[in-house]
């Protein structure tokens, strides 16, 4: 190619006297571009914004203004190995376009046509291309080690992040080991999910671009030894997905028994009921495209890249879109158990925070959004809610008696007139269960058991306030208290029956994880695809559409 040539030319020695008055020209133009008094926060070189001026200034600044990927020795071979990084960020759901590729590119080229002619170097298109490639650096250095977008900005409840960076240091540091490409590979996340959706991505693609996706249409649900003439087209799919193994009778329009493993095979990792039955949401599932699921994989991996890079070898992962935790020891799961999670209207948030205690017979705190909205309205038709319920009111620190709380009209209070705080006591009535685990954060969000275990059996379980509810809570305990040799299982469930309020400090704090995916790959190496419960795709979606970003 043109540009490769060019950098071939520009990389063999020249004389050094002629090499001399090229570098001084260059950093004057450099100079002249990066030192006004008030630079904007982006401007347009070469016909790109160049999205961090301001880095970019502060970056020649420290270096004198002398070019970056412009050698002092008269040498220019530091664009390939970044225009290489720039054509492989596909693989990474990003645009290569977006990095200024074609700028960069022809901007190469002129100056190839230019030395070709040997006319008087052009200073202006030098410092102008210097200042591009820094931008495309930096640009991509951050989307690739925090995400394109902040995610605070998005009304999605997200508070987890990443370390800062110092980018231009980076740079520096790559440019003076000539590792630039390797550097840039450095900073997406290597371990844990996002290697594996990258590799799911290039399969989806591969998928995208030799199969032909045709609806398949509504009917009757189709249970096994069902025949129907849907059946072929149904195999075909879940052959091309990877659930129906090869060599199995494609035309054959009976519901067998090997199809009707492939279809508990779709279901059980696309989040449904696996019950082998293909009914309207099974169909709907079967009838997603590769290229909405090459999206919802970009956009997971966009998620990753802003959280979850350094979860330490021993953590609590909760998966909010799947309804699942795992405790994760080496890389590996050593424990897994259903969570019911907020409601739609009332979201989990996403953070990270250590675990420190957990509280066996916890009462609980009821918070002024519950006590206002849920129990006020039934105090009103019904006093003796409190007695029956076993929740204690305080009011300036003063426990209420039975007389007090006779003399108070529930109808009269509000949002701007409730001095009250509400206290459920320990017990089978109480929503914590026996157990909460706690990892102290702004949110006031906590896992705990619950007495509605039939929730759990539930395909879809987002039914709290925000606050995870466990499967297993003693299984738990016991893992997080294994070190601790006063409280083993027998211990913890004594005390559970005597009804005793017990805080313990965990031996060990362990990181906890409230992560938000909707397209992963297992410990199976098996891709996973669950519903976008709280509508987060199609924001995230929106956002990156908006800022013309990865997916354009």
């Amino acid at each position: 190619m043109a540009f490769l040539l060019l950098l071939n030319m520009l990389a063999s020695p020249r004389p050094a006297a002629a090499e001399q008055p090229r570098l001084p020209m260059v950093r004057d133009q450099l100079k002249k571009r990066l030192t006004a008094a008030e630079l904007p926060a982006e401007a347009k070189i070469l016909g790109e914004f160049v999205h961090s001026l301001k880095m970019t200034a502060k970056f020649y600044e420290r270096r004198d203004f002398q070019p970056a990927w412009l050698g002092l020795n008269g040498q220019f071979p530091r664009p390939a190995a970044l225009i290489k990084a720039i054509r492989e960020v596909s693989r990474d759901g990003l645009v290569p376009e977006y990095y200024h590729l074609k700028a960069i590119e022809s901007s190469l080229a002129k100056l190839q046509t230019a030395q070709g002619q040997e006319t008087t170097p052009d200073y202006a298109l030098l410092a102008d291309l210097d200042v591009l490639l820094t931008d495309s650096f930096f640009l991509l250095s951050c989307h690739l080690a925090n995400g394109c977008i902040n995610p605070l900005m998005l009304e999605a409840q997200w508070f987890a992040g990443n370390e800062k960076m110092d980018v231009p240091a980076v740079l520096e540091k790559a440019l003076q080991e000539n590792r630039v490409k390797e550097s840039l590979d450095s900073l997406a996340p290597r371990e844990g999910f996002y290697p594996k959706l990258r590799q799911a991505l290039a399969q989806y693609r591969e998928k995208a671009a030799k199969e032909t996706w045709s609806v398949i249409a509504d009917g009757p649900k189709l249970r096994q030894n069902d025949k129907d003439k849907r059946i072929p087209a149904l195999r075909q799919r879940l052959a091309v997905l990877g659930d129906l193994a090869a060599g199995e009778n494609m035309t054959a329009e009976l519901f067998d028994e090997r199809f009707a493993e492939a279809v508990q095979r779709f279901q059980q990792r696309h989040g449904l009921t696996a019950d082998g039955v293909i009914g309207p949401k099974t169909l709907q599932a079967l009838n997603i495209s590769p290229q909405k699921r090459i999206r919802q994989i970009e956009l997971n991996m966009e998620r990753l890249r802003w959280s979850l890079r350094n979860p330490g070898p021993r953590y609590i992962l909760v998966n909010i879109a799947n309804f699942g935790l795992e405790v994760i020891e080496n890389g590996s799961p050593v424990l897994s158990m259903r969570v019911v999670v907020g409601k739609p209207f009332w979201n989990t948030p996403v953070f990270s925070e250590e675990m420190t205690y957990l509280v066996l017979n916890p009462p609980w705190h009821i918070p002024k959004s519950i006590a206002l909205e849920e129990i006020l309205p039934k105090l009103r038709k019904d006093p003796g809610y409190l007695d029956r319920q076993d929740i204690k009111v305080s009011q300036n620190g003063a426990t209420l008696d039975g007389k007090a709380l006779q003399q108070i009209n529930w109808s009269r209070l509000s949002i701007n007139n409730f001095p009250y705080k509400f206290k459920q006591n320990p017990g089978p009535k109480n929503p914590l269960g026996s157990i909460k685990f706690v990892f102290p954060n702004q949110h006031d969000i906590y896992l705990h058991d619950s007495p509605n275990k039939n929730l759990f059996q539930r395909n879809i379980r987002a039914y709290s306030h925000g606050c995870i509810r466990i499967e297993k809570p003693v299984e738990l305990a016991e893992y997080l208290l294994r070190d601790d040799p006063k409280w083993n299982r027998d211990a913890i469930a004594q005390t559970i029956k005597n009804g005793e309020k017990k805080t313990i400090r965990l031996p060990r704090p362990v990181p906890v994880h409230l992560l938000y995916l909707t397209a992963w790959v297992d410990e199976n190496n098996i891709m996973q695809f669950r519903d976008d419960i709280y509508e987060r795709d199609a924001l995230l979606d929106e956002a990156l559409s908006e800022g013309h970003l990865p997916g354009q």
